[in-house]
């Protein structure tokens, strides 16, 4: 743990890390202010009540000039640097940092710190679980289920968090120091608030920042961007990806070849057969490299390859990410909300053989449809395209394959069902953000799930 005297900080944002920060920051006798736009009335993840009994002072609807009083600033991570309230902080020579640098200083023990463009939740979720099995104090939080804040306080020096990072939260770090950080892939995305890719990508490799030699960088060997990247990185690396150069030009990393999953350290003199790739109980070429991620991550603690092998075979995925739903009539129904973007889609249309009926759309900025049009003529039958890209998904796919519009999910719902027969798949993957017509994608997925289960 950090030594952190006493300070004064100004929160912008009462979302669930906002929240989580302002009460850990003011648990910790710091003087802690949160502004956010909203009223109290609509504030989400915490009551004003509960913020001001943990010693929060509260700005709710309006800015105030008092807020920039302070000795650092914690923006939440949809906040943009080019915000006008954050350049006044930085303008005022105020300290910017995200949620998890702040939190960082309070924890006590090592961090899995996982980023990506896609797979990081899946693979964050899987490790956290291979070390819970091999009786690890382990809490798994970040963009998944809690935030980095609202969990510091229950660690010990003996646990181990396994903590979900965006690019939003690693642009804004100072001594955020990862023991094990893992970057699944890299493709662009986010660029209307990085600006352009190189500081997206210069965003994630800041995951590595802070690392010394007691640490291990982990890298997807198969994306060519992160490798190139990585190998100007002076710290420990392992690599993980498919085809036996994995082990040919690493020192440490997992690979699959041939159906069979590998871990090796050459210094160690360990080349040993995890399992075979068949076994693993989540589906798709994008959960192997979640799988093999997750084994080194484990494995950097110790953690032997039979409990990996075990959790690998009961592990049953992440909640929104290629979510099996329901089964009526022969047609299966797959919650994949958490599609934001055509390259996770294209994971989840690859994870099938075909007879998809997909529904797809909200809110996009720039999506290039034509990226997916070989595996839409490939997997997909029909498309019901909803939200405000609907009519957009239509003027591109509609050449392709046989679209329809909807309304709302349930209309959505409706039509994919009616255009399916048994054997297909019904799969909701937007490719979009949800914010259009949902307050998150999980909210999206809950809605969809609920629409599904009530099908008569």
């Amino acid at each position: 743990m950090t030594n952190q005297k006493k300070s004064s900080f100004t929160v912008i944002g009462s979302g669930r890390s906002g929240a989580g920060i302002s009460k850990l920051l003011a648990r910790h006798g710091n003087k802690v202010k949160l502004y956010d736009e909203n009223t109290a009335e609509k504030l989400k993840y915490s009551d004003a009540d509960e913020l001001e009994k943990e010693g929060v002072e509260l700005f709710l609807g309006n800015w105030s000039e008092e807020l920039l009083n302070c000795d650092t600033l914690v923006k939440s991570p949809g906040v943009p640097p080019a915000n006008e309230k954050v350049q006044l902080a930085v303008t005022a020579g105020i300290r910017v940092v995200s949620e998890i640098e702040a939190a960082f200083a309070y924890c006590p023990c090592p961090v899995i710190a996982v980023t990506g463009t896609n797979g990081k939740t899946t693979t964050t979720v899987l490790a956290g679980e291979i070390l819970k099995n091999a009786g690890i104090d382990v809490r798994v939080c970040g963009n998944v289920g809690v935030a980095f804040s609202e969990v510091v306080d229950g660690l010990k020096t003996d646990s181990i968090a396994v903590v979900e990072v965006s690019s939003y939260q690693l642009n804004d770090i100072d001594s955020f120091k990862a023991d094990v950080g893992v970057i699944m892939n890299i493709t662009p995305d986010h660029l209307e608030w990085h600006g352009n890719f190189e500081n997206y990508l210069h965003a994630k490799f800041r995951i590595a920042e802070n690392m010394n030699d007691e640490c291990l960088l982990v890298i997807n060997y198969d994306d060519e961007t992160l490798r190139d990247e990585a190998e100007k990185i002076e710290v420990p690396r392992a690599y993980f990806g498919t085809g036996n150069d994995v082990y040919r030009n690493s020192e440490i990393g997992a690979y699959a070849d041939e159906g069979i999953m590998y871990f090796f350290d050459k210094e160690k003199e360990i080349h040993e057969q995890i399992m075979e790739t068949r076994d693993i109980n989540i589906r798709g070429r994008h959960n192997l490299y979640n799988s093999l991620a997750a084994a080194i991550s484990a494995r950097a603690f110790g953690i032997g390859k039979e409990v990996i092998s075990a959790t690998l075979k009961e592990f049953a995925g992440v909640e929104h990410r290629i979510e099996f739903v329901r089964e009526i009539r022969g047609i299966s129904f797959y919650n994949d909300s958490k599609a934001t973007n055509t390259d996770s889609m294209s994971v989840a249309l690859e994870s099938f053989d075909g007879n998809i009926v997909l529904i797809m759309g909200g809110r996009e900025k720039g999506n290039d449809y034509s990226a997916v049009d070989e595996l839409i003529k490939k997997r997909v039958k029909a498309i019901v395209a909803v939200g405000e890209t609907k009519d957009k998904i239509k003027g591109h796919f509609g050449n392709i394959v046989g679209v329809e519009t909807a309304d709302d999910m349930k209309d959505a719902v409706e039509k994919a069902y009616r255009a399916a027969v048994s054997g297909d798949t019904v799969l909701l993957s937007p490719a979009c953000k949800s914010f259009d017509m949902f307050d998150s994608f999980e909210h999206r997925g809950e809605i969809f799930k609920k629409i599904v289960s009530e099908l008569k």
